[in-house]
C-alpha cells in the first residue's frame, strides 16, 4: 500500500503565496446572471478563478504537467508554445493550443464557463504526434487555490461523492471542488514547495505522493486524468457557498455534454449584438475582432448584482 494514502502532507505551511502573472492574454465568464464565475487567461493556461465578484479571486492558476514516467514532465505555461484563438463571434471563448516545442504532442482546450452555474470548463483534447509516445502520456491536473483573495490559510483533502473522485478546497467559507469526466486514477493535496504535486513530479517524473489532506497553508491540489477511455475529457472547477452546494453544481455541469454548455454559453453572448451591422469589419485591418473582443471584455465586466453597473 502507498503509505501517504491516508495521511496528512508534510512541509506545513508551504513557501510563502504569491499571484501569478498580470499579463492577461483572455478574460471571460458566462453572459447568464446565474453564473459568478470570471477567468483570466495567460501563457496558455487559466489563471485566477474570481467568485462570487469579478474583484475576489480564487485561485493562483490550473495547469497542466505531461510526463512519460521515465524521461520528462513538462509543465504547460514554462516548458509549451502556446497559441490562442477565438473560435466564435462576439463571444469571450477560447481555444489555447499548447504544443511540445519538439512536436512530438500537444494539448487543445477550449475554455468558457457553465452558461447557467458557477463553474469553470476546460474541454481537453491530448494529440500525440509521436508515435514512440503513444500510450505513454501521462498528464495531471494541478491547482493553485488562493481562496478568497489569499493564498495562506487554505486547506485541501480528496473527497469521494456517489463514485466520483474529486478535489476540495476551503477558506472563509468559499469552497472549491475539482472534478474530471474521464475520472482522476490518482489525487494528491500538498504544501507548495514541499509536499505539493509540481515537487513530487520534478523529481522522478512518476506520481509518488497521495496525500489525503493539508490543513491551512499555500497548498496545491493534482489529479491524474484517466486515460484509459480516450484523449478527450473535461475538467470542471465548481466554487460556492457550501462543500455540498459546490459539488451539486460541479456534478450537474460533469453530466451534460460539453457542446450543450458550448452552444449555450455562445447563444447568450451572440445575443448581446443589437445591431450586426455595426461590426466594423469593412473599416478595420482585421475585419473588426478587436472592437468585438474589446466590446465582450467591456460587458464581462457588467455587474451581476445590480445591473448596468461596471
Amino acid at each position: 500500500m502507498n503509505p501517504t494514502e491516508h495521511s496528512v502532507a508534510f512541509g506545513a505551511p508551504g513557501i510563502e503565496p504569491r499571484w501569478t502573472s498580470s499579463a492577461k492574454e483572455g478574460l471571460g465568464t458566462a453572459y447568464h446572471t446565474s453564473c459568478r464565475v470570471w477567468f483570466t487567461l495567460s501563457h496558455g493556461i487559466v489563471n485566477e478563478i474570481y467568485y462570487p465578484t469579478v474583484d475576489q479571486p480564487n485561485t493562483r492558476d490550473f495547469q497542466f504537467l505531461i510526463s512519460d514516467g521515465k524521461t520528462f514532465c513538462h509543465e504547460e505555461k514554462r516548458d509549451l508554445d502556446h497559441r490562442i484563438e477565438y473560435p466564435e463571434r462576439d463571444c469571450p471563448f477560447y481555444r489555447l493550443t499548447n504544443s511540445e516545442p519538439s512536436g512530438r504532442y500537444r494539448l487543445i482546450k477550449h475554455v468558457l464557463t457553465d452558461p447557467h452555474r458557477s463553474v469553470l470548463l476546460v474541454h481537453t483534447k491530448v494529440e500525440v504526434l509521436d508515435e514512440s509516445l503513444r500510450g505513454k502520456l501521462h498528464l495531471y491536473a494541478l491547482l493553485a487555490p488562493h481562496i478568497a483573495r489569499r493564498g495562506a490559510g487554505n486547506s485541501g483533502r480528496c473527497s469521494e461523492v456517489g463514485g466520483n473522485k474529486l478535489l476540495h478546497a476551503e477558506r472563509n467559507n468559499v469552497h472549491l471542488v475539482m472534478g474530471c469526466s474521464a475520472g482522476f486514477s490518482r489525487r494528491s493535496v500538498g504544501f507548495v514547495g514541499a509536499s505539493d504535486g509540481w515537487q513530487d513530479l520534478m523529481d522522478n517524473f512518476k506520481m509518488d505522493w497521495e496525500f489525503q489532506a493539508a490543513e491551512n497553508g499555500n497548498i496545491a491540489l493534482i489529479g491524474e486524468i484517466n486515460l484509459q477511455d480516450g484523449d478527450e475529457f473535461a475538467i470542471a472547477i465548481a466554487l460556492g457557498g457550501s462543500y455540498q452546494s459546490t459539488v451539486a453544481k460541479l456534478l450537474q455541469s460533469l453530466a451534460e455534454p460539453f457542446d450543450v454548455h458550448r452552444e449555450a454559453y455562445v447563444r447568450q453572448w451572440q445575443r448581446t449584438v443589437i445591431n450586426p451591422k455595426y461590426d466594423f469589419s469593412d473599416h478595420t485591418s482585421d475585419g473588426g475582432s478587436m472592437y468585438r473582443l474589446s466590446r465582450c471584455i467591456l460587458l464581462a465586466h457588467e455587474d451581476k448584482t445590480f445591473q448596468g453597473a461596471l
